[in-house]
C-alpha cells in the first residue's frame, strides 16, 4: 500500500501543471473557510490525483477525519536565523508523541498572524521529529522568504534535513507583488540539491 510520502515522491510536474494535485490546502481547523467534508467532495469532483490539508500548526483535521484519502499535512510557522518561514510536514504519524510540542496550544496559534509570527519552534529539532514521525519537511512558498541569497538559504536548510521545496506555487494575493527571489529559479535549486518538488495553491477559501 502506497503511503503519503511515496505518493508525493511519485507525483510529476505534469500532475501539478494539469491541476491534478494540490498539496497546500487550509480548512476551518486553522484559518481556512472550508470544512474538511467540502474540501474532500470538491477534490473528488475535480478528479484530484492527490491532495493534502495543511492547516497552520495543527493536525486536528486529520485526527477528526481519518481514512478519507487526504495526505496528512501541517504547515508550521518557524524561524531560521533572521528568516521567518513556513515549513510543510507531510506524511507524519498523527499519533507521534515527539511532534506534540510543536502543535498550537489553542485556536489563536492556528489562525492569528501575530501569534504565529512569534512562534518559538527550533527548526532543527522540528525537522528531526518530522523524520522520526515518518514524514518529510518541505519549504513552503520559498520566494516569499526574505533571504538575501535563496540558494544559500535552501542549502543551509538542506544541511539540517530539509527534504523538499514547494516549486509549483502560484504566488497569489499579496505574494504576487512581494517576492524576494525569482520563483523560476526554484526548480533549478531543487534539482541541484536533489529535493522533492511539491506544489499547491495555499487555498483558504470556499471553492477550490
Amino acid at each position: 500500500m502506497t503511503n503519503d510520502v511515496d505518493l508525493i515522491k511519485s507525483l510529476t510536474k505534469q500532475d501539478y501543471e494539469n491541476n491534478k494535485v494540490n498539496l497546500h490546502i487550509h480548512s476551518v481547523f486553522s484559518d481556512g473557510k472550508s470544512t474538511v467534508e467540502s474540501i474532500v467532495n470538491q477534490a473528488k469532483a475535480k478528479g484530484y490525483k492527490a491532495f493534502a490539508i495543511t492547516d497552520h500548526n495543527t493536525i486536528q483535521a486529520h485526527i477528526e477525519n481519518p481514512n478519507l484519502g487526504i495526505i496528512t499535512g501541517v504547515e508550521f510557522d518557524v524561524w531560521y536565523k533572521y528568516i521567518f518561514l513556513h515549513l510543510l510536514a507531510y506524511g507524519i504519524d498523527v499519533n507521534s508523541k515527539g511532534m506534540q510540542k510543536f502543535y498550537a496550544k489553542d485556536k489563536r496559534g492556528t489562525e492569528m498572524d501575530i501569534v504565529r509570527f512569534f512562534a518559538k519552534r527550533n527548526i532543527e529539532e522540528l525537522i528531526s521529529e518530522i523524520h522520526k514521525a515518518g514524514g518529510i519537511a518541505v519549504l513552503a512558498h520559498p520566494a516569499c522568504c526574505w533571504a538575501l541569497n535563496m540558494e544559500d538559504f535552501i542549502k543551509d536548510l538542506v544541511d539540517i534535513g530539509l527534504d523538499g521545496i514547494e516549486v509549483y506555487y502560484p504566488y497569489p494575493r499579496w505574494r504576487k507583488y512581494i517576492k524576494f527571489s525569482n520563483p523560476d529559479d526554484l526548480e533549478k535549486i531543487a534539482d541541484k540539491y536533489n529535493l522533492i518538488k511539491t506544489g499547491g495553491t495555499d487555498f483558504h477559501g470556499e471553492i477550490l
